[in-house]
């Protein structure tokens, strides 16, 4: 355990924050310079081809996206078109959409999960923030689940879902997972395709967000949950989920959801009463741009070329201060738009810290169902949005940060 100088850590962060810096590492947005990438998307968009073989993206229809936006999306994910639904916006609003109707009409011939009384969803954690919102906006139950370096532990998963009819759920980030990094394992992506669910409505929600985001050249290898559920008795088990988001345009994309034939049905039996159909111009545009999925493939290069100096940059400094702490620990991810820190007892502290030297952290207990770090421990870094300057001015906060709440924390156990 390395020992830190109280007065010290105290007298660098008063330093840094006389500068009067400000830094927001709040959320994984795209940096202004990812958001040029896709500005020649525009180029030319009165001049495409929007009719197509039955239909006129400018016109009312198709409801379930254009032919080619479809084909799109299941290049991406390994699917056939036929399986995929395309709307606007983002994947988290799909993911909205498949509760409120499981919460409100119910699915699978089941009675609506309002009126089932108790329900609950299985959270793997550290996770994302925003699918904790989604459960709390409904009221269902989150019960924590432990990630490891090769996904959720799948022994209380399995024992969880097979015993109680009540858990409804499973939110999953399975490549480059929100905040950690990780990627699932071949193992853990079988063992959540055969699972024996108690309940015929339970639903995977598989939010493949970061599937196509890696940091480097060699693209790390998910398993295509689809190849082993299709034809099984889970068929219905899986919606995955997936946008533009972070590949175009941030709230200016286009969004897909993929999963069996009687789910997409069942959903958009519901979904035509709200909707006609989606932003097809947008759709064109975006299949004009990208093509296929190796022309995101391309596009996606160019963003991992702006982002990993910063994933970089935010290891290198880590390493440097805090190669021997124990208490400190953090993840090396090969892509997706974070980083997860652990410092054990004092996370709430280091970001308050932080924030009084100008440095805007997403809350500490963010990453845990209902705020509750039981640790008070984790802490989630977005590199992606300041430049290299202003992110090396928010790890020397967050270093100074950390020394000083570390260095009371050892202060008060001797």
């Amino acid at each position: 355990m390395s020992g830190y100088s109280l007065e010290e850590a105290k007298k660098q962060l008063k330093g840094l924050a006389a500068l009067g810096k400000s830094v927001d590492m709040t959320r994984g947005r795209p940096f202004r310079d990812q958001l040029d990438i896709s500005l020649p998307m525009l180029d030319g968009a009165a001049s495409l081809q929007y009719t197509y073989d039955g239909g006129d993206a400018r016109n009312y229809g198709d409801l379930m996206g254009v032919p080619a936006a479809r084909a799109l999306f299941a290049d991406i994910f390994g699917v056939s078109p036929q399986n995929v639904l395309v709307l606007d916006g983002s994947s988290l609003a799909i993911m909205y959409k498949l509760v409120a109707t499981a919460y409100t009409f119910g699915i699978a011939g089941c009675a609506p999960w309002s009126k089932q009384g108790k329900i609950s969803f299985l959270c793997p954690c550290p996770g994302y923030d925003r699918h904790f919102a989604i459960c709390e906006e409904f009221g269902i139950n989150m019960i924590p689940v432990a990630m490891d370096e090769n996904g959720p532990d799948m022994d209380t998963v399995e024992r969880l879902v097979r015993a109680d009819e009540s858990i409804k759920g499973m939110w999953c980030v399975p490549k480059y997972s929100n905040p950690t990094g990780i990627v699932y394992s071949d193992e853990t992506v079988k063992r959540i395709a055969a699972l024996k669910p108690a309940a015929k409505d339970f639903r995977v929600i598989w939010d493949n967000a970061y599937i196509v985001h890696s940091l480097y050249d060699d693209d790390d290898r998910l398993l295509n949950i689809f190849d082993l559920i299709m034809g099984t008795p889970n068929e219905d088990m899986v919606y995955e989920v997936g946008s533009t988001s972070k590949i175009t345009f941030a709230g200016s994309g286009i969004a897909a959801l993929a999963s069996s034939a009687a789910n997409l049905k069942d959903f958009t039996a519901h979904l035509k009463i709200a909707l006609i159909n989606p932003n097809k111009v947008n759709q064109v545009m975006h299949v004009s741009f990208l093509k296929d999925a190796q022309g995101v493939r391309e596009v996606m290069k160019k963003h991992a070329a702006l982002l990993r100096p910063k994933f970089e940059l935010v290891d290198a400094v880590l390493e440097k201060n805090f190669a021997n702490d124990e208490d400190v620990k953090w993840s090396k991810p090969r892509g997706g738009y974070f980083v997860s820190l652990d410092v054990r007892g004092v996370a709430g502290q280091v970001v308050a810290y932080a924030l009084s030297a100008g440095v805007k952290f997403t809350a500490a207990g963010s990453t845990y169902p209902y705020h509750m770090d039981p640790s008070d421990s984790n802490i989630r870094i977005a590199p992606s949005v300041p430049t290299l300057d202003e992110l090396d001015f928010a790890m020397r906060v967050l270093v100074a940060s950390i020394k000083l709440a570390l260095a009371e924390k050892r202060a008060r156990e001797e």
